[in-house]
C-alpha cells in the first residue's frame, strides 16, 4: 500500500478549510471568512466555518463536530486562531483545551491585535504549528479584512456596465439597459460580498438606483446566502443635491452622505451617517474617506459611479479592481466615457491595469483587472 504523502494531506486538508471559509463570505463581515478542518490520522473528524460576527468561530465549530476525537488530533486552519477577547472567547484557548496535537495554519492574522500571538500562545502550550500552507489562497479569500489591516482602507473594486466601445449611456444620459439581465444578475453575487456600496450624487440624480442586492435577480446558480445582509450605501453628495425622496432611501439598509460640509442633515430615518471628509480645495477627500470608512469597519467597497468619481478613484490609486461588464452595442463617439480623468503626460505615465480574468456572461463579457505596476 503506497504511503499517504504529508504535505500532499496538508494540502488536500487545507483546501478542504478554505472551500469551507468561502461558505461565510457573504455573511462575516466585518469578519474575515474561515474555515476550520480537524484530522485524526487520515480520518476527518470535524470540521466548520465561521457564519456571523459575533457567534463561534470556525475553529469553535469543528471542535463542537469532533468532540473527544479532537484530542490528539490535527486542526488545519485558514487564519491564525485569535487570541484576544473580543465578541467570542480566544480560539487559541479551546484548540489548547482540547488537546489538539498540531495546528496548520494558512496564513497570519494582519490584525494587530492577533498577529503572530495566537501562534507563540498555542506553540507555548507544547502544539506544532505550521504557517503558510496555502497561503496565497488564504489571503486571496479575504482581501478587504486584510487591506483594512493592513493599510486602514478598504479593498475597492470599480465595477461599470459599458458598450463595446467603452461608452456608458447615450449623450442625454440614458443608459437603461446597455448589458443584460444576465449582467444584471450576476453583479447581484458581488455586491452581496461588499460591505458597503459607494456611488456619488450625480448617479443618484441621474438613474435613481436603490443600491441593494435584488433577490429577484439572484443568479440561479448560487445559494442565496442566509441571512442576506445588504451593504451600507454610501453617497458622495458635496454639494447637498440628494434628498430624502430619492429611492436609494426606500430599503432599510443605512445610507451614508458624505460631504465637505455638514449643511441640512437628511431627516430621513435610513440616513445613519454623515462624513466629513473635505480637503484643501473643498472637495470630498477620498483618501480621508477611505481612512473614515475602515474605522467603521468597512472592508469590501464596491463602486457603481460616474466617470468622474471613476477616474478620480484611479488616479488617486484607490481602485484594487477593475470589474467591467461589455455589451455588444456601439453607441458613437458622442456617448458618455466610462472614465474621466486627466490625460498622462505620455504613455509611460498612465494608470496600467492587468486583465486577470475575462468570461462571457450572456451575451455580455465580464472583465476583472487589476493594478499593474512595471519593473
Amino acid at each position: 500500500m503506497t504511503e499517504l504523502n504529508p504535505q500532499y494531506f496538508d494540502h488536500q486538508m487545507m483546501h478542504r478549510a478554505l472551500m469551507l471559509a468561502r461558505r461565510g463570505l457573504m455573511t462575516t463581515r466585518p469578519n474575515p471568512a474561515v474555515g476550520c478542518v480537524i484530522t485524526l490520522g487520515t480520518e476527518v473528524v470535524g470540521e466548520g466555518w465561521h457564519h456571523q460576527a459575533g457567534e463561534p468561530h470556525a475553529e469553535v465549530h469543528a471542535l463542537r463536530s469532533a468532540g473527544q476525537k479532537a484530542r490528539g488530533a490535527t486542526a488545519y486552519v485558514t487564519l491564525e486562531p485569535c487570541s484576544h477577547i473580543g465578541r467570542t472567547p480566544p480560539c487559541c484557548d479551546a484548540l489548547i483545551e482540547a488537546g489538539v496535537k498540531r495546528v496548520v495554519v494558512a496564513m497570519q492574522d494582519p490584525n494587530p491585535r492577533v498577529s503572530g500571538n495566537g501562534i507563540q500562545r498555542l506553540r507555548a502550550a507544547g502544539i506544532a504549528v505550521d504557517v503558510g500552507v496555502l497561503q496565497s489562497a488564504a489571503e486571496s479569500l479575504n482581501p478587504g479584512f486584510i487591506s483594512r489591516m493592513t493599510r486602514q482602507r478598504p479593498w475597492v473594486t470599480l465595477k461599470m456596465a459599458t458598450s463595446l466601445d467603452a461608452k456608458t449611456a447615450l449623450s442625454d444620459g440614458r443608459s437603461q439597459w446597455i448589458t443584460s439581465s444576465d449582467s444584471r444578475s450576476d453583479v447581484q453575487f458581488f455586491r452581496a460580498q461588499a460591505d458597503a456600496i459607494l456611488s456619488g450624487a450625480a448617479t443618484i440624480l441621474a438613474d435613481d438606483p436603490k443600491l441593494t442586492v435584488r433577490v429577484d435577480q439572484w443568479p440561479k446558480s448560487r445559494p442565496l446566502p442566509e441571512p442576506l445582509k445588504q451593504p451600507v450605501r454610501i453617497i458622495i453628495d458635496s454639494q447637498h443635491r440628494v434628498n430624502d425622496e430619492a429611492r436609494v432611501f426606500d430599503s432599510p439598509a443605512p445610507v451614508w452622505l458624505v460631504r465637505t460640509t455638514p449643511g441640512k442633515p437628511s431627516c430621513h430615518p435610513h440616513c445613519h451617517e454623515l462624513i466629513i471628509a473635505a480637503d484643501p480645495n473643498g472637495k470630498v477627500s477620498l483618501p480621508a474617506l477611505m481612512v473614515e470608512l475602515a474605522n467603521r469597519e468597512i472592508n469590501q467597497l464596491w463602486t457603481e459611479c460616474g466617470a468622474n468619481l471613476a477616474g478620480a478613484l484611479i488616479q488617486q490609486q484607490l481602485c484594487d479592481r477593475l470589474m467591467i461588464y461589455s455589451s455588444g452595442q456601439l453607441l458613437g463617439h458622442h456617448g458618455r466615457s466610462v472614465i474621466d480623468m486627466n490625460e498622462p503626460l505620455n504613455l509611460a505615465s498612465a494608470p496600467r491595469f492587468k486583465i486577470i480574468d475575462r468570461r462571457q456572461v450572456g451575451p455580455d463579457q465580464r472583465l476583472v483587472a487589476v493594478p499593474h505596476t512595471q519593473d
